[in-house]
């Protein structure tokens, strides 16, 4: 669904990576996006409209797999998800994934099992879990360690 907080959202994200790319102490080439949740979801539409990111984070957001819009991606991707996560299911999770393949994208997509929606969050006391958090942070150091690093 598409409206005015989705707009402002997307505005938001534009006006930020305008900001950073104009200063003179950021590399525009090595900006990246990520999300958590509806997040998740805002940062993968601003990694469909920015073609310029570097890297693109999505944690529990909502997918698409629409061939024409799968392809304006430019940046790798990154995905961490819970197996039961009641609102992105496994199945979307991966038919995500087969279409970013199928265009020739460049993804790493992970399903934790065990894990539910905000299984990242310490504060989701009846969802935290621990060892896929741990495993999920270290996933995007490293993944952001490599597509923003400077050659």
């Amino acid at each position: 669904m598409r409206g005015l907080p989705h707009d402002r959202a997307l505005g938001d994200l534009a006006a930020g990576f305008k900001y950073l790319a104009s200063r003179s102490d950021v590399d525009p080439k090595r900006i990246g996006v990520i999300g958590w949740c509806m997040g998740g979801g805002y940062a993968l539409d601003f990694t469909v409209a920015e073609p310029r990111l570097a890297a693109s984070v999505i944690n529990y957001g909502h997918l698409m797999v629409d061939p024409k819009t799968i392809a304006s991606i430019k940046p790798p991707i990154l995905g961490n998800f819970g197996a039961n996560d009641m609102g992105i299911p496994p199945a979307d999770v991966k038919a995500f994934d087969a279409a970013l393949k199928k265009a020739g994208k460049s993804s790493d997509i992970k399903i934790y099992e065990g894990a539910g929606h905000a299984f990242m969050n310490p504060n989701n006391t009846g969802g935290y879990v621990k060892a896929a958090a741990d495993d999920a942070w270290a996933r995007i150091d490293s993944f952001l360690g490599k597509t923003l690093k400077r050659s």
